[in-house]
């Protein structure tokens, strides 16, 4: 009994590696939207697309390096024709689990007139990043990113320009400094 004790902490942190969410399949609104894109990349196919990246590239060179340390990328984006379609508490229960320790606020941007929220994170674990989040909402559309593994932030913005990830964060970050929260 006290092994098990022990090690039940042990399985549960194996089960979902630092810096993963548990993002809903939204399977119900797959028909309701107008444009779905909808990407789980596990450790395998990252693996073999950077096998197919030529390392003489200086380009494939900087993503494979990137893709290395990357155990996982999800993607949930929806887009509708009319407003709220989607269930605000759903995306509010992915915004939930950022509330868990270890992981940290790098942006918060409200716009009202909009009615659109962004909010990026980062996962660390003793000082490096273990896994980065972004929920994005509005009206019509939503957002969610989840990326697991090591990651370098400055290498995370150069994959951003090779691989579409279907965030748009120059325009969701389109504010001047007096919208960020602190």
């Amino acid at each position: 009994l006290l092994l098990a004790t022990l090690a039940f902490p042990l399985l549960a942190s194996a089960a979902e590696p630092i810096g993963q969410l548990n993002i809903p399949a939204f399977s119900g609104l797959q028909s309701k939207a107008s444009e779905v894109v909808d990407i789980t990349l596990g450790s395998w196919p990252l693996a073999l697309a950077s096998k197919f990246m030529n390392a003489d590239n200086p380009d494939d060179a900087e993503v494979k390096k990137v893709l290395s340390g990357i155990k996982s990328i999800a993607v949930r984006s929806y887009e509708f024709d009319s407003d709220f379609v989607y269930s605000k508490e759903d995306v509010d229960a992915v915004r939930k689990q950022l509330a868990a320790p270890g992981w940290t606020q790098l942006v918060q941007v409200h716009k009202r007139d909009r009615a659109q929220d962004v909010e990026v994170y980062v996962a660390l674990t003793e000082d490096q990043a273990k896994g980065f989040a972004v929920v994005a909402s509005e009206p019509r559309k939503f957002t969610i990113l989840n990326i697991v593994g090591s990651i370098d932030l400055d290498q995370l913005a150069k994959l951003q320009h090779h691989v579409d990830l279907h965030v748009d964060l120059d325009d969701a970050l389109d504010v001047d400094a007096s919208e960020i929260a602190p």
